[in-house]
């Protein structure tokens, strides 16, 4: 007898629905499963074939065929499980097949009996409900994830005879769940206050800068001197995620495997901190089976390196494509992966290996030292990188005091100025790709960046007279079109072109490679 389920494979952060086709016929008893499978989705023929007899029903040895389709699309994981156990069970007759045509079915299987929870469960319920199904058969530690979809009915189970019953006796569900309608985000509190920080204020200033027109940052300067202070931070200056980025970004961490069922979803900025020694694949996603990275986990939010140019060369050079695109292709045999990357770049770094240079009563580093330290971070980087600024070692007074700069920079002033930038630009570019000036393309740059007379005289000096890419040129064009905006100024005048090439010229200060060693 030929029967067919329904179940969901996970490509990036998007699902795909795959029918699960059953054949039991007569013949040399035997159980083969075909489609492009993974080891571990091979490994599902003894599971669901142990499971079902502890479970109680009789399974009589006959050929038993298990097809995943389409046959070209990869399929890993053990979220296959309870699929393939329900075509079997419904070819041997246990379940009318009626009752799996309108359903998906997700989960893992113990050899007991029992159905486990896995990971995915957010696209992979997505998937069902644009696919047209009415009802998605889950887990029950899933549940409250897939029921942050609304408009699709979530069945929880618990073992395979709750299954069957569910399945035979429709009025029997374990539970029934419309979804949710909408997450409404926690009200944003303070928890890190720029208040906290004192002095510093030229490096508030790049910071809010940085934020409005969601700039890459570089904050240079010795050990101690509040770079780490400053960048946990920047989420809090960030405007609290919508419903639709709530989910974008809990479906990275569903596939992550990172939410729980006490709270399946969630509503914060990401900060993400990898630390130095992280591997190419932990940055930007990778594996046999391809997973998101930290780029990808800090999508919609701040991801924060600190010391910079103790990451590995290779493990900064991946981040050019991501940086300049907003999302990472990984390429692997069995296909290509999607996932976003649209984070906002926060480092840090030390001047020299010391951290003391320029202050050479502190800095005994030569500069052949300093040298190989800042060449660790190479210059196609830094041209990716919007805002560079310099954090300074106070004295004791402006850290004891409290002036009126720093309240100017408090964390509700700075979000309130930044969501008024924000809204302009949003405004600007409806019905653009993008939203913000950071991912001004140049072909926008001449529509959108309109200069005045001297700005344009100051802008045509600097390129003749220094060395600066043509990225870099854009970047300078950008960043003075969100100083603009700030501004609440139309035409882009000298004095915005003058701080966006001080925010270029503190990155040629360190890396024109000249030093003074007397």
């Amino acid at each position: 007898m030929y029967n067919v389920s329904y179940s969901v494979a996970v490509t990036g952060i998007d699902g795909n629905i795959i029918r699960v086709e059953a054949d039991v016929s007569n013949g040399l008893p035997g159980f083969s499963m075909v489609g492009y499978l993974s080891s571990e989705v091979k490994e599902a023929k003894d599971r669901v074939w142990v499971a079902c007899k502890n479970a109680g029903y009789e399974i009589a040895p006959k050929k038993i065929t298990i097809n995943l389709s389409p046959a070209d699309l990869r399929k890993d994981g053990t979220g296959f499980d309870l699929a393939v156990a329900a075509s079997m069970l419904a070819a041997y007759g246990y379940i009318p097949q009626q009752c799996l045509d309108d359903m998906v079915i997700i989960g893992e299987l113990s050899l007991d009996g029992s159905v486990k929870p896995v990971k995915g469960i957010l696209p992979m319920v997505y998937s069902a409900l644009k696919e047209g199904f009415s009802y998605c058969l889950l887990p029950l530690e899933n549940v409250n994830e897939g029921m942050l979809v609304a408009g699709i009915n979530i069945i929880g189970i618990d073992n395979i005879r709750n299954l069957v019953n569910i399945l035979t006796y429709r009025e029997d569900y374990a539970i029934l769940s419309q979804g949710i309608e909408g997450i409404k985000p926690l009200e944003q509190d303070v928890k890190y206050d720029f208040l906290e920080v004192r002095g510093q204020v030229l490096t508030k200033r790049a910071i809010e800068v940085a934020i409005s027109g969601m700039h890459n940052l570089l904050m240079i300067g010795p050990p101690g001197s509040g770079k780490s202070m400053l960048a946990k931070r920047i989420t809090e200056i960030l405007k609290e995620p919508d419903f639709d980025e709530i989910m974008e970004i809990s479906k990275i961490y569903s596939v992550a495997g990172l939410l729980n069922s006490d709270k399946p979803y969630i509503d914060r900025r990401p900060f993400r901190a990898p630390h130095h020694t992280i591997t190419r694949a932990a940055l930007v996603g990778g594996g046999k089976t391809p997973s998101p990275g930290e780029m990808s986990l800090a999508s919609g939010g701040v991801l924060f390196l600190d010391e910079l140019p103790e990451f590995t060369r290779q493990s900064i050079e991946v981040m050019r494509q991501p940086l300049e695109d907003g999302y990472i292709n990984i390429s692997r045999v069995g296909g290509t992966v999607k996932f976003p990357a649209s984070c906002e770049l926060i480092a840090a770094m030390n001047p020299c290996p010391c951290g003391y240079y320029p202050d050479r009563s502190k800095c005994k580093c030569t500069s052949n030292e300093i040298n190989r330290y800042l060449k660790k971070v190479s210059r196609p980087i830094l041209d990716r990188i919007d805002i560079c600024t310099e954090t300074i070692l106070l004295d004791y007074e402006t850290l004891q005091g409290n002036s009126g700069e720093d309240k100017y920079y408090s964390t509700e002033l700075m979000r309130e100025r930044i969501a008024k930038v924000h809204s302009v630009q949003r405004e600007r570019y409806k019905g653009e790709s993008f939203t913000f000036n950071a991912f001004l393309e140049p072909k926008y740059i001449d529509k959108y960046c309109t200069l005045s007379k001297e700005a344009d005289d100051i802008l045509r000096e600097i390129f003749e007279k220094d060395i600066v890419s043509n990225r870099a040129l854009h970047k300078i064009l950008k960043v003075a079109r969100t100083i603009a905006d700030m501004d609440e100024k139309s035409i882009i005048n000298e004095n915005h072109i003058a701080e966006a090439v001080g925010y270029r010229n503190i990155d040629k200060k360190y890396w024109n490679g000249r030093y003074d060693n007397a």
